[in-house]
C-alpha cells in the first residue's frame, strides 16, 4: 500500500471533483480532465478532500493500486488548478524551432524539415529560437511530447548539442585525442 496515498488529496478553491460511472472528472479554472477508474480503488469525496483507499471485494493484494490513482489524480488536480510546463532548450549551431500553426518546425541540422503536430490541449511556445516552452493541464501529455521533440536530437555526450530539458545535466566524454594524447 502506497503511504501516499493514506493522506487525502486536498482540493484548491475552484476545483470539483465529481464520480460518475467509474469515470471521475475534475473541473478547474484551467479545463477539466476525466480518469477511467480501476475496479480495485474507491474514490469518497468529502468537503474539499479527496480519499483514495483499496476496493473492499479485492482479497489478492489490496492496496496494488491505490498509489498509483492518489497520484493520477493529485496530478489532475494540480494541472486544472495550476497546469504544467516542460521547457526545452537547443544547444548546436544553426538550430531553431518555431510554431507554425498547429505544427512545431524543427531545424536541427538535418537534411529534411522537421515538422511535428501540436496535440490538442497542449500550447508550445517558443522564445529566443532556441527554447521551447510545453505548457498543458495534462501531465502525461505534456511530458510525452516534450520527450518526443528532444528524442528527435537528443544531446550528444561530446559537444553536448541536441535538444535537452532545461537545466539537464549532459554527462559529457573526452574525445579519443584526449584518451591517447595527440603526438
Amino acid at each position: 500500500m502506497s503511504r501516499k496515498a493514506r493522506d487525502p488529496i486536498v482540493l484548491p478553491q475552484g476545483v470539483e471533483v465529481s464520480i460518475q460511472n467509474d469515470e471521475i472528472s475534475v473541473k478547474g479554472p484551467k479545463g477539466s480532465l476525466t480518469q477511467v477508474l480501476a475496479k480495485e480503488v474507491e474514490i469518497a469525496v468529502k468537503g474539499n478532500e479527496v480519499f483514495v483507499s483499496p476496493a473492499a471485494h479485492i482479497i489478492d493484494r489490496p492496496g496494488r493500486m491505490q498509489g498509483l490513482y492518489w497520484a493520477l489524480i493529485a496530478n489532475m488536480v494540480k494541472g486544472v488548478h495550476l497546469g504544467f510546463e516542460k521547457r526545452l532548450e537547443m544547444i548546436g549551431v544553426g538550430f531553431r524551432a518555431s510554431v507554425q500553426g498547429s505544427f512545431l518546425d524543427l531545424s536541427i541540422g538535418v537534411s529534411h524539415p522537421t515538422k511535428m503536430p501540436i496535440p490538442t490541449g497542449l500550447e508550445v511556445s517558443v522564445e529566443k529560437n532556441t527554447l521551447i516552452s510545453i505548457k498543458g493541464i495534462n501531465k502525461q501529455l505534456v511530458g510525452e511530447f516534450a520527450a518526443c521533440v528532444r528524442a528527435k536530437r537528443p544531446p550528444e555526450p561530446y559537444k553536448g548539442k541536441g535538444i535537452r530539458y532545461e537545466n539537464e545535466y549532459v554527462r559529457r566524454k573526452a574525445g579519443k585525442a584526449a584518451k591517447t594524447g595527440k603526438k
